[in-house]
């Protein structure tokens, strides 16, 4: 193995695996400067503090950009397929935290103020970065993955609910109460049934007020059906996760059980 394959190597599991305390400590750096370039930019948008504090705002943002840009650079480098990296989520939003501030030096003048301002604002995008860094995010995504078909049929029935109850809403109570269309009552329905209760459409009549108490007494009953749907996934997920956790050190295969000694891939000791 070459010197260079053997820096590749070593920077993939610092940048990419999580399992070491080099990775981890590389982790935990990455999620500071993170946060730290969030803060700033949310920082920078309050006039107050851009006024007093802005020429120190934008050397942070410069030294935040060339870091983030420098760790975008040795992930390249390192990844065994870096065109796969770079057409990747994580790849494209690592892209995305460095973009913006270097495309706001294309537009210096002032009449492009208000591209460069939004251009600051996509850089709060950053914290989409943390998403790699959060483990338990992946068993949220695959329970919801595998729970998805229920949820599905759930939506479908409670947009069947509201547009019925929308409709004998608009009948019921009409212009005259606000519901001046089958859209707005179905608005009225969604807000009803979610619990959220604007209150700037109400129903007047006693017939109305009776469907409307029916769906309130029904939103609390739907809140349950994909909480428990996505509890029961969750569970699932975590006990399978809870016996392939294990990473071999030699050929980073998962799906190792807890108690095993040996890779059952490469046969190199766990």
């Amino acid at each position: 193995m070459t010197t260079r394959n053997t820096i590749q190597k070593k920077l993939y599991q610092i940048i990419f695996e999580h399992d070491t305390w080099e990775g981890r400590a590389f982790d935990v750096l990455l999620i500071v400067l993170i946060l730290a370039s969030v803060a700033a930019v949310m920082a920078d948008s309050m006039v107050d503090i851009s006024l007093r504090y802005g020429r120190y705002l934008f050397v942070l943002e410069w030294m935040f950009t060339i870091l983030f840009t420098i760790e975008y650079l040795l992930r390249l480098y390192s990844s065994p397929n870096p065109a796969y990296y770079a057409r990747s989520f994580y790849g494209l939003i690592d892209l995305m935290a460095i973009l913006p501030t270097y495309a706001s030096l294309m537009f210096p003048e002032s009449r492009f103020l208000i591209v460069i301002r939004i251009l600051r604002v996509i850089r709060i995008f950053r914290i989409l970065k943390l998403m790699e860094y959060v483990e338990e995010l992946e068993v949220l995504r695959n329970a919801f993955q595998s729970s998805w078909r229920r949820i599905l049929v759930f939506l479908t029935t409670v947009l069947t609910i509201v547009l019925i109850v929308g409709s004998l809403m608009y009948l019921i109570e009409g212009p005259e109460a606000g519901y001046t269309s089958i859209p707005r009552s179905v608005y009225w329905a969604i807000v009803t049934v979610t619990t959220v209760g604007y209150g700037d459409i109400t129903p007047l009549t006693p017939p109305g007020q009776t469907l409307a108490a029916f769906l309130m007494i029904l939103g609390y009953g739907l809140i349950a059906v994909p909480s428990g749907i996505v509890t029961i996934e969750l569970g699932k997920e975590k006990s399978r996760r809870l016996r392939l956790n294990r990473v071999c050190p030699n050929c980073d295969h998962y799906g190792h059980d807890r108690d095993a000694r040996f890779c059952k891939y490469c046969g190199a000791e766990l």
